[in-house]
This record gives C-alpha cells, structure tokens and sequence, in this order.
C-alpha cells in the first residue's frame, strides 16, 4: 500500500497549471481538475483547488500560458512505466531508484577493476535523492541557508542555482527517518569516499563487501518504509551469477595479491574503533552472511541457489557455534622485529621498530595500528606490520646488510 504523507499539498508549477485550467473553462468541477494532480505518492484534497478558484490562497502565483497548459496536457500522463510515478512530480524518488540500480548493476559487471568505489559514489547519490524526497513531502526544507544582511536567506551556487543539502547533512536532520545502524553504514561509506577520492587505490571490493550489502538492503527497505513497497528493488535486481566458487585457500590468495592500501586500512580501522561491538555487529551496519555448500534432498528444492537462515534460528546458532568470526590478530613488538627479520631485513631492530613507531606516532588510537591486549600490553595489528614491512621496503639501505661481494 502507498504510504501517505503529512505534507501532501500542490506545487508551485502546479498551481500555475490549476490556475490556466480553471480560466480556461472546460473544467468547471473541481473533482476533474484534482485528477490530473493526485499520484499514488500524494493525495491532494479537492478543497486546495477550490482554495485556487475563490483565491483564498496562492493569489500571488500567476497562471502558465494557453500554450504551456497544452503542452502539459499533451504529455499527461507523463508516468513512469514500471512504478506509476510521475515523471516530474516524483523526479527525486525515481533518479534515487535508478541510481541504487545503476550501483548495483555497475558492481555485478564483469571486467570493471574499481567496483567498490563507483558503487559507492552512485549509492550515495542514490540515497540523496531518497531523503530530499522524503523531505520534500514532509514540507522539511532541505537547502542550505546564509545569513545576509542579517536575514535567512537561501545559499546559491556561483550559476545562481539553490544548494541542497548533500548526504552528510541529511543524515544530521534530527526528522531524518534513516535508522542508526544504516546511518553507521553511510557515514563509514562516506569516509571512505573521502579518503579515496581524487586517489590510486588497490581494488577494496572485498573488505567493503558487507557494508556495500547493507547498504543496498537498507535503501530497500527504506523506500518501503517511507514510500511503499511497491517501489522496492528486489524484482529488478535478481542474484548475481559468479564464475567463481569462494573456497578458503582461493580467498585467502585474493586477500593476499591485494593488500588494501595503508591510509584506507587506518580510515576503516579509525571508523569502527568509534562504534561499540553493538554497532559493528548491527547487520545494517556490514551485512555478512555464511555461504555453505548445500545439496538438496528433493528436486523441487534443487533449483534454489540460496536459502537465508532465519538470525536467532536453531539452524543460525549452530552456524555461529561452528564458524565464530575470528579476532584480528595480534602481534607483540618482538613478533613485528623478527618477522622482518623472516623476511631478510636483519638490520631491522627493537631498536628500529621503537624509533619507528613514535616518529609515525603509531600508537594514536585515531591510527588503528593496534591496542591494548590483555595484560595491559600493546599489541599491533597485522597494519602496522604491512606499514613496518613498507618502511623497509623504502629503505632498504637501513634495514638490510649489503651482499658480500
């Protein structure tokens, strides 16, 4: 069923058009001139034309031209084919639906290297648009304001245009109907635009993955939530097909070749260690689920490639029994020292790896690099190992003896 908004009234462009209809005459009954401006996403009362008629409101709106009213007449109903809504009045709910289409379509793609981030950039518009919609039909002004000369007025770009309100504010709205933990979500996806942008990056899809399908199951059922759940995407965007099986030892292969680089390691590690272990374990907040392979004992169920276990289910508590999410590893100082060691840098020290890390003043909290274990001592992250090994790497000269001629 539609969900009905508390302010469903007319636009401005509309009244001028209710304002060319009443002059013109053939449309004498107020009933017959509502019915070109009510939409499933919005009923309109038949008192706010008979407002227009006696000029009880809106006096100050003039009618369009003879000419402008046949051009809207000719093109009405200008409707979308697939959900109904109208072009021009539900323009901000349609380009939020097609741009979480053209995310998802953009990631599921075969031969594109930087999924992560055009899926991330698109969905962000998408959920743009979503939430001015919403606040549109709720009579929330969502533009930027100046003070100017001492009164409120309307920011503008540099071309005259009013500015909006981007994401980010959208998601300060104190009405903002967008939950915590898909406000988590957002917020993490939008750092992590902002740390990649304008940058070469090494491909990021796997260690993002979780929070690009929450992502898209929060859009959904969000427009459902504030619109209807006709206007969800789950019947245009069916289950991607892969050419690839996820054994242990090929992921483990994937991870290796494409070591996430180091100031996306720091955001992403930064960004959780501010949640609490509720808001890291929200499922709108990363979407993770176990894929087992399953054999089925009857045909008819043979045809079905994925089956969700209810969360909270018998057969879901096992699955946590059996595969519980391993803790990140930790590594002491002298773990990081002869690792490198391991690897061939013999210069590398206690020493070194003392200097090191209070130059790059590594144990900040704000870095991610490690923590305090249990004992209270610190503890690295394998990041500070990956950037301890990069430190060498730069320097080979101080971290490793010369070859004997």
């Amino acid at each position: 069923m539609p969900v009905r908004k508390r302010g469903n009234k007319l636009e401005r462009w509309e009244i001028a058009l209710v304002k060319a209809m009443i002059s013109d005459g053939r449309w004498p009954n107020d009933q017959d001139i509502l019915a070109y401006f009510t939409r499933p996403t919005r009923s309109i009362n038949h008192r706010a034309i008979a407002e227009i008629r006696t000029g009880k409101k809106h006096a100050s709106i003039k009618a369009v031209a003879a000419d402008d009213l046949e051009v809207f007449l000719s093109s009405w109903p200008e409707i979308d084919a697939e959900t109904g809504l109208s072009l021009r009045g539900d323009e901000l709910l349609i380009k939020a639906r097609e741009a979480m289409i053209a995310a998802v379509h953009t990631f599921n793609s075969a031969g594109l290297t930087f999924r992560a981030e055009l899926f991330i950039v698109t969905a962000v518009i998408a959920w743009t648009y979503l939430l001015h919609a919403w606040f549109k039909g709720e009579g929330i002004d969502y533009r930027h304001m100046k003070n100017q000369n001492g009164q409120k007025v309307v920011a503008k770009t540099p071309s005259g245009a009013e500015k909006f309100w981007e994401l980010s504010q959208c998601l300060k709205e104190p009405r903002c109907p967008v939950e915590q933990g898909a406000k988590d979500n957002l917020s993490f996806l939008l750092e992590l635009r902002h740390e990649i942008e304008h940058r070469s990056t090494n491909r990021i899809d796997d260690a993002v993955s979780a929070k690009l399908q929450a992502c898209c199951i929060n859009f959904n059922e969000t427009i459902k939530k504030l619109f209807g759940a006709q206007y969800a995407l789950e019947r245009r965007l069916p289950i991607a097909l892969q050419f690839v099986t996820f054994s242990p030892d090929q992921r483990a292969i994937l991870k290796k070749a494409s070591g996430l680089p180091r100031n996306v390691e720091i955001m992403m590690g930064g960004f959780e260690g501010r949640l609490t272990p509720e808001q890291q374990a929200d499922p709108s907040y990363a979407f993770r689920v176990f894929m087992v392979g399953r054999t089925a004992n009857r045909a008819p169920n043979a045809d079905l490639a994925v089956q969700i276990v209810p969360p909270g289910s018998e057969v879901a508590e096992k699955f946590n029994m059996a595969l519980k999410e391993v803790e990140k590893k930790k590594y002491l100082p002298s773990e990081i020292v002869n690792q490198m060691k391991d690897e061939g840098w013999n210069r590398f020290t206690m020493d070194s790896h003392t200097k090191l890390w209070k130059k790059l003043d590594a144990k900040n909290p704000a870095k991610a690099y490690g923590t305090v274990a249990v004992g209270k001592t610190w503890c690295w992250y394998e990041t500070w190992l990956n950037r301890v090994r990069e430190e060498c790497e730069q320097h080979p000269q101080l971290y490793q003896s010369a070859p004997s001629s």
